[in-house]
């Protein structure tokens, strides 16, 4: 009989908090800890960690999905005063050579995989208007947590890389009647519904709909609009397609974030 693979004591996550006022996601892997962005001012960010039981010199270190400011205002503060590393793209550095000097970071490739302690990393590129823009795949080399926010659009390679997660942080941003019929500017509109600015709901829930959840454990929506949308649309719009019961799908908020989740 062929030896079956034993898992490590322990893969869960959190959420600091998503939306438009600040984001950031915290993965552990046994002891290994990596944020994921952190849009929040440094006084929040500690708060929102003691909140989860943690503090900052817990981290292994700070990845980066891109430079807009409600995903990475907060991290070279947080990194220099706690002398965190910092994983990004080169052209997410490069709109920030100033405020990231004298840090440790490292440059990525959006298709090749890392490790930062026992927490593997897989980034992969997204479409959203930003200047080298990924998502991620986080593991412990069995089980997969995939998070999706800030794409306008879906592509297969996003597909591919998601399918057979065990748990899936899922951009719902917005309602499109909601949008469309709402107070914001022609051209916001056009941005945040545009193939390079949000994941609607409708087009969420189709997403989730072509990928292998034959594992999934965690479905949480995130990165919700305040004025564009609804929880109630949302959790209708993916325990449809989850063909779960309604108070099976989590939703990260931007106050309270999301408590712990493990993944078994």
């Amino acid at each position: 009989m062929a030896a079956q693979p034993v898992l490590p004591a322990e893969m869960r996550f959190a959420v600091l908090g998503s939306g438009s006022e600040g984001n950031a996601l915290v993965v552990q892997v046994n002891q290994s800890r990596v944020l994921l962005d952190c849009g929040f001012s440094l006084s929040e960010t500690l708060a929102r960690l003691a909140r989860l039981g943690l503090q900052a010199e817990q981290l292994d270190g700070i990845v980066v999905t891109h430079e807009h400011g409600d995903h990475i205002s907060g991290v070279a503060r947080l990194a220099r005063k706690f002398n965190l590393p910092v994983w990004l793209t080169h052209g997410t550095l490069r709109t920030q050579n100033a405020a990231f000097a004298e840090l440790a970071i490292t440059e990525i490739n959006p298709h090749l995989p890392f490790a930062i302690g026992d927490v593997r990393v897989q980034p992969y590129p997204v479409p959203h208007d930003a200047a080298e823009p990924v998502q991620f795949v986080f593991g412990d080399g069995v089980r997969k947590l995939g998070v999706l926010t800030d794409a306008g659009s879906s592509t297969p390679h996003i597909e591919a890389t998601l399918n057979g997660c065990h748990a899936l942080v899922l951009e719902c941003n917005h309602d499109a009647r909601m949008l469309a019929e709402g107070d914001y500017h022609f051209r916001l509109k056009q941005r945040v519904g545009g193939r390079y600015g949000h994941l609607n709901n409708a087009d969420a829930a189709a997403l989730l709909g072509r990928l292998d959840n034959s594992r999934l454990q965690h479905i949480v929506a995130a990165h919700l609009s305040r004025k564009n949308n609804d929880v109630d649309l949302v959790v209708e719009a993916l325990s449809g397609v989850a063909g779960c019961a309604p108070e099976q799908i989590a939703v990260a908020t931007q106050e309270q974030g999301l408590d712990w989740r493990e993944i078994v």
